[in-house]
């Protein structure tokens, strides 16, 4: 797509729409992933195999793939994002309940705001983007109110070690995405994703033979399950959804691609409801209604800039 031209309505619904559903079903399948691989094996295994499937795509389309600016931006991307922060995801998922990563990973929006400084009078100006960010983190607390506490009250030195990991996991996410929109590489949006997994697979792999997890995966005991988790979260968390996500960084405002964070418990919710017949209280509904109602603001002012 080339860059002067405006990117239709119905591709940018598509992209959300994608990221918003599969993202929300992630933490389920990681967590039945983890049953099989330990957390390097399966954060290398998941991003190589996915980038070099993309890669292989981008050069069957003929597409410049060994771009030095791409590459740099990439590398970066790709440490800081899937290495960093998606892999603390991956490690705390070990020992920490889903709600409690959930609700961590849920501020990205609010650090996106903070830490993306050209756009500060822009975002600390518009009182819908600032009430909607607000309303959206309590509309998550509200939905894992009752996790949270639970857990809460039973804290441990290992817990309180994740919840740090998963705010500088946070950080480093929003840093990365801010990155990528300061430093256009001007390669296509599927050659930069490519580089970005393959980077992240490498970086994953000391952590495979320090952690010693090579000798101790037995590749035949591997149950089914976790084979086709992993499988779903290459083709449909990491190809389809992340490659979704950097196409949206670069024709979206940040702060309105990051609402992801707060729809993604609810899909997570509801796919719990409807597929594992989890049942959900009405307080637990009043948190998903607010959710949605801070995404509406969160795009208010985007839409209503756009078309004034």
């Amino acid at each position: 797509m080339k860059k002067n031209t405006a990117p239709s309505v119905l591709l940018v619904a598509l992209a959300f729409a994608t990221v918003y559903l599969v993202w929300g079903s992630t933490y389920f399948f990681i967590q039945r992933a983890l049953t099989g691989f330990k957390p390097f094996v399966l954060g290398s295994l998941r991003f190589t195999t996915a980038g070099l499937l993309l890669m292989a795509r981008c050069i069957i389309r003929k597409e410049k793939i060994f771009s030095k600016p791409a590459i740099k931006t990439a590398a970066v991307m790709g440490l800081m994002l899937l290495f960093v922060a998606n892999g603390i995801v991956i490690w705390v998922e070990q020992f920490m309940p889903s709600a409690m990563v959930a609700i961590m990973v849920s501020a990205a929006p609010i650090w996106f705001v903070v830490l993306d400084k050209p756009k500060w009078q822009e975002n600390f100006t518009s009182r819908s983007t600032v009430i909607g960010l607000i309303i959206g983190f309590c509309g998550v607390v509200l939905l894992f109110g009752e996790q949270i506490l639970g857990s809460i009250s039973g804290l441990s030195g290992r817990m309180i070690l994740g919840l740090v990991l998963l705010t500088i996991g946070s950080l480093s996410w929003t840093g990365g995405s801010l990155y990528s929109k300061s430093r256009p590489s001007g390669a296509s949006a599927m050659v930069g994703t490519a580089w970005q997994m393959i980077f992240a697979g490498l970086a994953f792999m000391p952590g495979i033979f320090f952690n010693h997890e090579w000798p101790a995966t037995h590749w035949a005991e591997i149950p089914t399950q976790a084979w086709l988790s992993i499988l779903y979260l290459i083709l449909m968390g990491s190809i389809a959804a992340y490659s979704a996500y950097v196409w949206l960084l670069q024709v979206r405002p940040a702060t309105q691609v990051s609402t992801y964070a707060y729809v993604n418990p609810v899909i997570a919710v509801v796919l719990g409801v409807v597929f594992a017949h989890e049942k959900i209280s009405l307080v637990q509904i009043a948190g998903l209604v607010i959710i949605l109602l801070s995404v509406l603001l969160i795009n208010l002012h985007k839409y209503s800039t756009r078309n004034g």
